[in-house]
């Protein structure tokens, strides 16, 4: 299950150096209360420009350190080199998951000889039961090479809080449960910044164009 939570409010005031310290302060405020990288999808979908954009896009991304789907520890100055194509979400995910990684597939498949310029990333929100193990066994039904990452409850916590991802167990009947969490690709530069973001109603037809920009 995922959702994107409302966009925040920015107020401004009628002097320029008022307004532009307003508008930073308001959306960096917004994006603490959301606590979630769906916000700033939706504000900085495209290429990050201007003083906000520049303070909301350096907001997104930090350190991390999780082990992949061979059991091998990756840590974020790792996905440096390429471009990184990053979601999370979790194995046993009906829906948005599948479809996103699905996406960026199909999206990869159209890049031409760009393709290897470009590293697709899905870190779980549910290190529970996702382990490298049966990561592994997930990302090998879709036709790229998806870095497969997990870690402790406070690893995967720290990567999820430097990418603002909102997720929440939820318990189900039986004793089974599913993670409520936002749905959002990022699309991180070979330096590790964050460049621009996909959210499910991005077709992998426009997700390959504006990489094939991107990418130059």
């Amino acid at each position: 299950m995922a959702r994107t939570p409302p966009t925040a409010q920015v107020r401004t005031s009628s002097a320029s150096g008022s307004r532009r310290f307003l508008l930073i302060a308001g959306v960096l405020a917004g994006l603490v209360i959301l606590g979630t990288g769906a916000f700033l999808a939706l504000a900085l979908r495209d290429n990050p420009r201007g003083v906000a954009g520049t303070a909301l896009a350096s907001a997104i991304g930090g350190p991390f350190q999780l082990v992949d789907q061979n059991g091998k520890t990756v840590t974020d100055a790792d996905l440096k080199g390429k471009w990184s194509l990053i979601y999370f979400g979790y194995t046993h995910c009906p829906d948005a998951c599948p479809t996103a990684l699905n996406d960026i597939s199909i999206a990869l498949s159209e890049l031409g000889p760009k393709r290897d310029a470009v590293r697709p990333v899905f870190i779980t929100v549910d290190p529970e039961r996702d382990t490298p193990e049966s990561l592994k066994a997930y990302v090998t039904s879709f036709d790229a090479p998806i870095l497969a990452l997990t870690g402790t409850a406070d690893q995967v916590a720290q990567a999820a809080k430097g990418y603002r991802v909102y997720y929440a167990k939820h318990p189900e009947a039986g004793g089974d449960y599913s993670m409520d969490h936002s749905s959002v690709i990022y699309v991180m530069d070979p330096e590790g910044r964050f460049t621009a973001s996909f959210t499910h109603e991005s077709a992998p037809e426009q997700i390959a164009e504006r990489l094939k920009k991107l990418i130059g």
